[in-house]
């Protein structure tokens, strides 16, 4: 049964009807506790947001954001504890850990899906892609953008909008411009990670806080 969904994924993809990414392979990851599960998909959601780029009836880009805020990654370590069936000091060691790294900078997972390989470049300093983080107070560009690589299961287990032909990058923005002010002005409620081409424009929108 899963080898014909399978073939019939490919099928459609192939056939150049797909307006979703190809979703192959076993489905991602999920808790055994029903109100866990709901609970983490719903600080999931409120801290994500999906895109697509389109030319015509063919896809450019598919595009997951996820922003890294202390209550995502808060649920993101518990997620992982459960999983992973960890011991109170690890969960607490890691707790800090993430909290730490938040107090450096605005982060984001980005997953992304392109139908040709040439346009997944957005780590390269000549990338075709301009990443943007846009606020009431203006917007900067990334501090760093490292690639994670290729979705596997594990990652699907925290980000289930992604899938086998995805890939993971690591976004991070500074908190301050050059100027000293807070690049994320309190109270703000969303932002946007802007992810723009000649191919065309993604806005993903989501909660700051």
């Amino acid at each position: 049964m899963r080898r014909l969904l399978v073939a019939v994924v490919l099928l459609g993809v192939l056939g150049g009807c797909a307006n979703t990414p190809p979703v192959v392979g076993e489905l991602a990851p999920t808790l055994d506790d029903p109100k866990a599960e709901a609970a983490y998909m719903a600080v999931l959601d409120r801290y994500s947001d999906r895109q697509e780029i389109y030319d015509g009836f063919d896809t450019r880009l598919f595009a997951g954001a996820t922003i890294q805020t202390p209550a995502f990654r808060d649920a993101r370590v518990h997620r992982q504890a459960l999983f992973q069936t960890l011991p109170a000091v690890k969960v607490e060691a890691l707790l800090a850990e993430e909290q730490a790294e938040a107090a450096k900078f605005h982060e984001f997972f980005l997953g992304v899906h392109v139908n040709d390989f040439r346009y997944d470049d957005f780590s390269h300093k000549k990338s075709i892609w301009r990443i943007a983080l846009v606020t009431p107070a203006g917007e900067v560009t990334p501090a760093e953008i490292r690639r994670i690589g290729r979705v596997d299961l594990n990652v699907q287990a925290y980000y289930p909008y992604t899938s086998l032909f995805w890939v993971g990058y690591r976004v991070r923005f500074p908190l301050t411009f050059t100027s000293g002010e807070p690049v994320i002005p309190e109270g703000t409620e969303q932002v946007t990670l802007r992810v723009a081409s000649s191919l065309g424009n993604a806005e993903l929108k989501v909660h700051a806080r």
